[in-house]
């Protein structure tokens, strides 16, 4: 399918390469040796308590329960010296009742006070800590982990795809106290059975390993041995056994919350929407119900989505969007589930975010804007009302992996008012659907999946001031994932079918977008169809690799996004039209020296193509990363790339050469153990005529003075200097188009600052800071008119001085010098000033059951272009009035 629409005569080599993946994969089956030495499993045999009384859970293993059981000991080292014995052993105890399992841990420590116990929040992970991980289905891939620290911190993960996704957004009700005492420190650990998921045989086996954190040393221990070299992490568990005639337990939580929020801002004078200060109170409910012990349905009614950290800065100049982490409980909790990257991989550089579902669709600003006249007011909603939303996931002892996801979004309107007070509503954001529905399934003894994922966006009768956006979106897609050699090798793939429909002006507008730019002046294999109200589009992945097992890893692959691929809707795709191969090889050491804990060497190279059978890109890469013995970490990256056009930087204009280029990056980061630690990273990129040039470097520390306490401040500035930066785009000037350009001097300035005070576990007080400074100056403006002539000099015209003149804030050119402008454009030099901050007081006051008191700031402006960074810093943030957010969240959890 894909081969069809390549130039044969250009792409011999896409073709020899995928077609060289596939054969490689056959081989390798075929041919790969067995060269594991099998660790042995090792088996802990628990006891119910029958008539005992449970262990009081008080951190002291003084419990007559506790008798019942025999001691599980014996940890190894896993790192930095694997297989070795620890710097301090550990042992442990497991009980089970009707409905809870105990657990508790004896962490040895011939001297106790100096056992580091760092205060954080929930899965902070600070200073010495003990884990227990249980795979309670016995898949070999998926498990529940149970973490505390020292000082009593909780940390909780939920382990999918063995261990290579790790959920710590899981907040299971548990319970656990820590003791310290002359012998070490001890912790005791109640865990309900309704907190994890089992089948319900008899007599269950589930998988099991405890690993201790001893911090002096920056040591990891193991009850059941886990090598360096292994590729997964759940699949080396040992084995629990004892576990009799236990029943699965059905969860039932219902936790209704409440909002007060009050917003302060500066007033504008005539502006009835913008009189300074806006209050409400709101209220909703959340609940969770175990369908069965193994799939969890969750509902929400108006739902509080508000995020308590903001999204950091950045300005994109590239046109592109900007991909954002998800932070909103009822979308990250299970997302590994939901989870299906078109083109995950080792080696990167394959636009790895891109995935088939982005839970910040839904919900998200409203996309219209009201038509207006001059002396009207608008009163433009920040976001679209989750009406609510329903999931149901989880995974079931078979190995059927199962998620679906149905959201409803409400309809948005603006509200308009003139100058005589006559108010009028417009649509900016329609009812909508969300679904989400995904299917796995493990077989051949949990060495292999194949799954499915289908999505749908469905909006209301749209109104022509929303024609713009599809009326519908679809997605399907398979993936599967095949392991052998005792999951030392992999081949894994994907396969994804997109179909949006709308108006003519909506799939117009998507046929134009820079995700596709049908309308590329030199694209002879797209081209914008005026008439059409659908596109249907296709994209993939397949890669083999080896991860497991010896010094040497690698990963190769291609990737592909036809012309027509569509995700927008509910999910993030960057861009279509591209076929891209990528290889990967990597070099580990196994064991200490004199010099390093662990070093690794990789080399990486990618090419690409797109649909018309240009070859667009060849990239080489090498990169070193050390682990020194002093543990201080540092790395070090070197590019060249070979070849590069560009079929997007000219947005819609022709396929752009940009010149060979070279680039590096490399970071140090001193020892993380120390109460104050420093941090350094920094890129450079060059091409090989000076046409581009940039910089980046970010550096700052973390003090932590006493356990309670933690301070962070991190600088960072960025240069960009392009000689070639896209401006705009004109059709007709004197009968042919104009690709205008000029040369940008870009200096972005920023600081993060984070203060993190911990009074005790369940109290916290955080503050986070960052101010925020990109500034453009543009000149030597051009346009284009030989886009990939090998020279850089040759692919435009310079205007001159006398060509250009700026009056009032427009730049008017002048080509033929005949004093009439042949067209004018907005001055384009730019100044973007933020200040972004969040206070937040958390307390959780019983399990599971939180009180939230949020202070968010924000000041966004424009400054002035020809102000220096620091003096228009302070200028446009000191002095003006910001726009306030005061929250006060309460939640009240009931298990039932």
């Amino acid at each position: 399918m894909v081969f069809r629409v390549i130039n044969q005569s250009k792409n011999e080599q896409v073709k020899n390469a995928l077609l060289f993946i596939l054969l490689l994969t056959s081989i390798v089956e075929l041919k790969a040796q067995d060269t594991t030495n099998v660790v042995p499993k090792k088996i802990y045999v628990t006891k119910g308590l029958g008539s005992e009384t449970p262990p009081t859970i008080d951190g002291l293993l003084d419990d007559p329960a506790w008798n019942l059981v025999e001691w599980g000991d014996d940890f190894i080292e896993q790192r930095p010296d694997e297989n070795t014995p620890p710097g301090q052993q550990t042992a442990f105890k497991i009980v089970y009742g009707e409905k809870s399992l105990y657990i508790g841990i004896r962490c040895f420590d011939t001297e106790p006070d100096k056992i580091v116990k760092r205060l954080s929040r929930r899965d902070g992970f600070e200073g010495d800590w003990i884990g227990v991980f249980i795979d309670s289905y016995h898949d070999q891939r998926t498990a529940f982990g149970f973490i505390v620290t020292a000082a009593g911190v909780k940390g909780d993960v939920f382990e999918s795809n063995n261990g290579a996704n790790e959920d710590d957004s899981w907040n299971p009700i548990w319970y656990v106290k820590t003791h310290t005492d002359s012998e070490g420190w001890t912790a005791e650990m109640r865990i309900p059975l309704s907190q994890i998921k089992f089948g319900n045989e008899e007599d269950q086996v589930w998988g099991l390993q405890f690993m201790r954190r001893y911090f002096r040393n920056e040591e990891r221990s193991v009850w059941q041995r886990l090598p360096r070299d292994v590729a997964g992490f759940v699949s080396e568990f040992g084995e629990l056994h004892g576990l009799k005639n236990i029943q699965p337990q059905k969860q039932l939580e219902i936790q209704p919350y409440t909002v007060a929020r009050m917003e302060t801002y500066e007033a504008e004078e005539g502006n009835p929407f913008k009189d300074g200060k806006d209050s409400d109170i709101t209220g909703g409910l959340d609940a969770k119900i175990g369908i069965t012990n193994d799939l969890t349905l969750d509902l929400t009614v108006n739902p509080d989505f508000g995020q308590v950290d903001a999204d950091p800065s950045a300005i994109a100049l590239d046109g592109f969007q900007i991909f954002f982490q998800e932070r909103r409980p009822f979308f990250v909790e299970n997302k590994n589930i939901f989870d299906f990257s078109v083109s995950q991989s080792e080696a990167g550089n394959t636009f790895g975010s891109d995935n088939v579902f982005y839970s910040r669709r839904i919900g998200r600003s409203p996309q219209g804007y009201p038509s207006t006249m001059d002396g009207e007011f608008v009163d433009q909603p920040d976001n679209t009302p989750i009406i609510g939303a329903a999931k149901f996931s989880g995974k079931t002892k078979n190995g059927w992996a199962i998620g679906v996801l149905e959201s409803v979004t409400a309809r948005r309107q603006a509200t308009i008012v003139d100058e005589n007070g006559n108010r009028r509503e417009e649509t900016v954001e329609p009812l909508t659907n969300y679904f989400v529905g995904r299917l796995q399934k493990d077989f051949n003894n949990r060495n292999s999946y194949v799954g499915g994922i289908f999505t749908s966006t469905n909006r209301e009768d749209l109104p022509q001031e929303l024609d713009f956006l599809h009326q519908s979106a679809y997605t399907g897609a398979l993936d599967f994932k095949h392991q052998w050699n005792n999951r030392d090798w992999y081949v894994e793939g994907d396969i994804i079918l997109s179909h949006v429909a709308g108006s003519e002006q909506a799939i117009q507008d998507t046929q134009r977008s820079i995700a596709h730019l049908f309308h590329r002046v030199d694209a002879d294999h797209v081209s914008v169809d005026t008439t059409r109200t659908s596109l249907t589009g296709s994209g993939g992945n397949v890669q083999i690799g080896k991860l497991g097992k010896g010094h040497w890893r690698f990963e190769s692959g291609g990737t592909w996004r036809s012309p027509e691929l569509e995700l927008n809707d509910i999910g993030f795709q960057r861009q279509a039209d591209d076929i891209r191969h990528y290889t990967w090889v990597g070099y580990q050491t196994l064991k200490p020296d004199s010099t390093f804990r662990q070093v690794g060497i990789n080399y990486n190279h990618w090419t690409a193509w797109d649909f018309g059978g240009n070859h667009n890109y060849m990239q080489f890469n090498t990169n070193s990363w050390q682990n020194w013995k002093n543990n201080w970490q540092t790395n070090l990256g070197l590019n060249y790339a070979v070849v590069d056009y560009s079929n997007f930087a000219l947005r819609g204009g022709p396929r752009l050469r940009q010149t060979p280029w070279f680039s590096f990056w490399n970071s140090i980061n001193t020892d993380n153990r120390k109460k104050i630690r420093f941090s350094i990273f920094h890129e450079g990129r060059k091409a090989v005529d000076n046409s581009v040039k940039s910089y980046y470097i970010e550096g700052g520390f973390v003090y932590q003075p006493i356990n309670a306490l933690r301070i962070s401040a991190f600088p960072s500035l960025g240069i960009n200097h392009d000689k070639l930066q896209f401006i705009d785009n004109f059709d007709d000037i004197g009968g042919s188009p104009r690709y205008l350009n000029g040369e940008i001097d870009q200096r972005t300035l920023s600081m993060s600052i984070r203060l993190n005070y911990t009074i005790n576990p369940n109290l916290t007080i955080q503050y986070w800071g960052q101010p925020f400074i990109s500034r453009g100056r543009y000149s030597n403006f051009k346009h284009v008119t030989d886009a990939t002539a090998k020279r850089f000099e040759d692919r435009f015209v310079q205007y001159g001085v006398n060509q250009t003149t700026l009056s009032d804030g427009v730049y008017a050119i002048d080509e033929d010098l005949d004093n009439v402008a042949d067209f004018s454009f907005d001055n384009p030099d730019f100044s973007f000033v933020q200040f972004r901050s969040n206070l937040v007081v958390r307390w959780e006051y019983i399990p599971g059951s939180e009180i939230f008191l949020v202070w968010s700031q924000d000041v966004s402006r424009s400054g002035d272009p020809t102000d220096g960074l620091l003096p228009s810093l302070g200028d446009n943030i000191f002095g003006q009035k910001p726009q306030n957010i005061f929250l006060l969240k309460a939640t009240y959890r009931f298990v039932l």
